[in-house]
């Protein structure tokens, strides 16, 4: 029989596309769960992809890569997309289909398969790359050729005792690694309903949370966090730890209204405290070592990087190029942080680096002080000057 290797997570969608690739397209289905940090029952889900079927069940761990490859280059550029959402799902996709597609050669299986629907973003993340990367396989996405609703997809898969963690009282979809946890559907497709607290599972509600706050020291060498409270961190523990702390704090919920790539809205609530964390400090320190002019044009380019992700263009020539300009603006983001996480929030309240250019001596109105203010009423003259002409020129065409 053909074989086809089906980036696998366990879930209700996934574990229902083993059982309907094989009854449906034929093939012998090889199961690729990829951990990308989401602190599951990894050997469970091998077990259960074998039990519904597949002929093969694999878990690959990818959550250094995740971190230190994916998650840190988004960091750089400060990658939020419509200014809130930090593409954690967008941003594991493209390792997912690149590890599954490597599976699937290795193997040597005829298609590649994933549990997207036709109407999410995540169908164009992993068909993009895997058309980068690996042309010659076919791309199979039951759910865009089967039309079925949740409650019927849940009914055919009791029918066939698939066993699924998703009951129609609490029919959310969820997708969790590193870097945030994302849930839709169910009572959120309400954009009205205030989400319900069993949606959360990392973060508590802010009146929940500790009334004391904590303080947390990040540090960080050429853009990239290496240490918290002055401890040397791996990539993925760094994140995992901040997760902790961040959520016991009611750090980095999100809710938010959200422009799909496939044309339309949706609400889409998120948990993501390290990321919270972890951006705000990180655009704390480059404020302090980054020139002026260079911080603002990277501000620029920052939402298109952002919009690259969240449109699964990771693997594209304008991502590689704009990596190459964000890593030139890291150079000097060394140095140190002070977080303080406090009821749902999170403030950077110091900062220091070997590279600031902030000046205390330019800056202060004490004695210390060695800015030429002499200089500053020729400067604001001749910077206003352009606006003065054109304002009196105005007046003069109105005859004023």
């Amino acid at each position: 029989m053909p074989k086809v290797a089906l980036a696998y997570s366990g879930g209700l969608d996934t574990s229902v596309a083993v059982r309907w690739l094989q009854e449906v397209r034929g093939f012998d289905v090889i199961a690729v769960a990829v951990d990308v940090g989401e602190q599951r029952d990894y050997e469970g889900i091998r077990r259960k992809a074998l039990d519904i079927g597949a002929v093969e069940s694999l878990v690959i761990d990818a959550k250094e890569d995740f971190a230190r490859d994916f998650v840190f280059r988004a960091l750089k550029a400060n990658a939020l997309y419509e200014g809130k959402y930090p593409v954690s799902t967008a941003l594991a996709r493209p390792l997912i289909a690149r590890i599954v597609g490597q599976v699937a050669r290795e193997r040597g299986a005829q298609a590649v398969a994933h549990g997207c629907t036709g109407k999410g973003n995540d169908q164009v993340r992993f068909d993009v790359t895997f058309g980068v990367l690996y042309p010659e396989l076919e791309i199979i996405a039951p759910f865009r050729e089967w039309r079925v609703s949740r409650d019927e997809e849940m009914d055919w898969a009791r029918e066939r005792g698939v066993p699924v963690p998703t009951d129609k009282q609490k029919p959310y979809s969820t997708d969790v690694n590193l870097w945030g946890r994302s849930i839709e559907c169910g009572v959120l497709e309400d954009p009205w309903q205030e989400p319900p607290a069993d949606v959360y599972e990392w973060t508590r509600a802010a009146n929940d949370a500790p009334a004391q706050p904590s303080y947390v020291e990040i540090g960080f060498a050429d853009g990239a966090p290496v240490s918290l409270d002055g401890k040397q961190l791996a990539a993925a523990q760094l994140i995992a730890s901040l997760n902790a702390l961040a959520g016991e704090h009611g750090v980095g919920r999100i809710d938010m209204i959200e422009n799909r790539l496939v044309g339309f809205k949706s609400r889409e609530i998120y948990e993501c405290p390290a990321a919270t964390v972890l951006i705000a400090a990180h655009r704390d320190l480059e404020a302090m070592t980054v020139e002026r002019e260079l911080a603002h044009y990277k501000q620029t380019l920052e939402l298109k990087y952002s919009e690259l992700i969240y449109y699964g263009l990771w693997y594209s020539p304008l991502r590689h190029a704009l990596d190459a300009f964000v890593e030139a603006t890291q150079q000097r983001v060394t140095g140190a942080v002070r977080m303080k996480l406090h009821r749902g929030s999170c403030t950077p309240v110091g900062r220091r680096s070997p590279y600031s250019l902030y000046s205390y001596e330019l800056a202060t109105y004490d004695k210390a002080d060695r800015f030429d203010a002499s200089l500053s009423k020729g400067f604001v003259q001749l910077w206003g000057l352009s606006a003065r002409v054109a304002a009196e020129a105005e007046r003069k065409a109105k005859g004023k």
